[in-house]
């Protein structure tokens, strides 16, 4: 699904209801910036519509560099190579700004959610947030400033691709308790506290719901606590990169 919503980035709060649209089959970048275009017009017909300047923001599941889709993750192939901020811009007609999805979830939360510090501003240090849901999203921040398109999910943890064995559709697949998958994210995040030695661990995804499930269970160094943003995270931190990308805007 497509989730979008208009955003006030400065507050970091959606302005509209968090919407979803089918995402196309197949998700070709064409078919995907037709769909773009439509929900901005469907969202400029509504009350809350956003300024007919706005830039946009999009949260893309690949590898994006300069605006370049590197990778695909969960969607078309033929996004490799896209430059998907020029594609969207044209096709929408105003300034559209990608990142990574998992990325955009960690602007999110270390501006407005769980790993904001003093006066609403980024936690100081090593900021590590990782998102549990169809696979392992990862994004990491140093004193507020991301170090973008970590791909943390594929690091190898007991002969395989992390995400295979610690991301919650491993544990739906595999039929474990709590504790058992406690387990199993245990090695991961000790794994990744001993290479990068983040001073706080942000735990998001669907999974986070269930966090006092498990997170009780883990046992780190660095302070582990869930996420605030939830569903909207996304949306909210792919806002914020827009917004930061103004020439004008308040970091």
């Amino acid at each position: 699904m497509i989730k979008y919503a208009v955003v006030d980035a400065v507050e970091g709060t959606p302005t509209t209801p968090v919407l979803q649209l089918p995402t196309p089959r197949p998700a070709t970048p064409d078919a995907v910036a037709e769909a773009i275009a439509a929900l901005v017009d469907q969202l400029s017909t509504r009350p809350q519509a956003p300024d007919p300047k706005a830039s946009i923001g999009v949260a893309l599941p690949a590898v994006v560099r300069h605006g370049v889709a590197r990778t695909a993750a969960n969607i078309d192939p033929s996004w490799i190579g896209t430059d998907a901020n020029r594609l969207l811009s044209e096709r929408t007609g105003r300034p559209v700004h990608v990142l990574n999805d998992a990325d955009a979830a960690g602007l999110a939360e270390v501006r407005h959610g769980a790993g904001r510090g003093e006066l609403g501003r980024p936690a100081a240090g090593t900021v590590l947030v990782i998102t549990l849901g169809t696979g392992i999203g990862s994004a990491l921040f140093v004193d507020g400033r991301l170090v973008p398109n970590l791909e943390l999910g594929h690091v190898e943890l007991d002969g395989a691709r992390a995400e295979t064995r610690a991301s919650a559709v491993a544990r739906e697949r595999d039929g474990i308790d709590w504790p058992a998958y406690a387990e199993r994210l245990q090695r991961y995040l000790s794994h990744l506290e001993f290479l990068l030695s983040p001073d706080l661990i942000v735990v998001g995804g669907g999974i986070s719901a269930r966090h006092e499930d498990f997170l009780p269970l883990l046992h780190l160094e660095a302070p582990v606590v869930p996420a605030e943003l939830r569903n909207a995270a996304g949306i909210i931190g792919a806002a914020r990169h827009a917004y930061q990308a103004m020439p004008t805007a308040v970091q």
